[in-house]
């Protein structure tokens, strides 16, 4: 690891009225000082999403910044930079787009509280991503629905696995531990199903509010260039690809290992499983 210290002077633009912002001056392959890093957190507590470009990181370079946020997660599933399993890498060429609205690996207990990605390969056009704002989802809900999503808890899972470590329980609205702020913690994804309410029931909010919270008012969308960084708030944001582009594109992405999600508790109690219904219709039946 370099022992050379990054002492930035940092030029940051806003991107979007909603969230993110591009940052220039700082040398992310070098390593940070306590107040660079204070500094770079702050952006990304007020912002969200950051982008900085030009930084062309190797895999040790991307590992090494990464690990000064924290605890890496090595991914059960997503293939790996060879030598590195904290790096996780996407490539079209494999067919490996996340085309879906979604936040981070939320199917764990303690889903990841950062990404920080490396844009390796870029198309020639297109394969933007954009990402949205989940406190601003939220807060502009009416206040008869942010009551009822406060009581409400969710099933999240990662359909296309059968591990039971692919299944995790949380809050529909989420206390970020550092803001204090509530965000919406629901995902179009990996979020299946409310626990308290019925299949029909479930559905419908669900459908309702993938809708509302992928909504251009609350995003900002990114066009890639090769070698940029971004770190986003895995906590507060939903993101997805843009699945437009041909050629080669490649993304390396490194999670940092997150806090069991905190809200309110459940004020109701789980919606019963048919085998404790005197009667269910069909599709509770299938779904239990």
């Amino acid at each position: 690891m370099t022992t050379t210290e990054s002492r930035p002077r940092l030029e940051v633009r806003r991107l979007a009225g909603a969230l993110g912002a591009e940052v220039r001056g700082a040398d992310l392959a070098a390593r940070l000082t306590p107040d660079n890093r204070d500094e770079i957190e702050a952006l990304l507590l007020e912002h969200l999403v950051l982008f900085f470009p030009d930084q062309n990181l190797t895999p040790v370079q991307h590992r090494d910044f990464a690990s000064q946020w924290g605890e890496m997660e090595v991914h059960p599933y997503l293939p790996k930079v060879d030598g590195f399993p904290e790096i996780v890498e996407l490539s079209s060429s494999r067919g490996m787009v996340a085309d879906d609205w979604h936040t981070d690996v939320t199917f764990s207990a303690r889903p990841p509280i950062m990404s920080i990605l490396n844009h390796v390969e870029t198309p020639a056009v297109g394969g933007d991503t954009m990402w949205t704002n989940q406190y601003a989802v939220y807060e502009s809900l009416s206040a008869p629905i942010r009551d009822l999503l406060d009581g409400l808890t969710c099933i999240h899972t990662a359909r296309t696995y059968s591990d039971p470590a692919t299944r995790a329980e949380h809050p529909a609205v989420r206390l970020h531990p550092r803001t204090g702020r509530k965000c919406l913690y629901v995902n179009g994804q990996f979020t299946e199903r409310f626990v308290q309410l019925s299949h029909d029931e479930s559905r419908n909010l669900l459908d309702f509010l993938r809708s509302y919270a992928t909504h251009p008012r609350f995003a900002v969308r990114y066009a890639w260039t090769k070698g940029t960084v971004a770190i986003w708030d895995n906590r507060c944001t939903q993101h997805s690809v843009l699945n437009d582009f041909e050629g080669l594109r490649v993304i390396q992405r490194v999670t940092i290992l997150g806090d069991l999600p905190e809200g309110a508790p459940p004020r109701w109690e789980r919606y019963p499983f048919p085998s404790q219904m005197s009667s269910a219709n069909a599709r509770e039946r299938l779904e239990a």
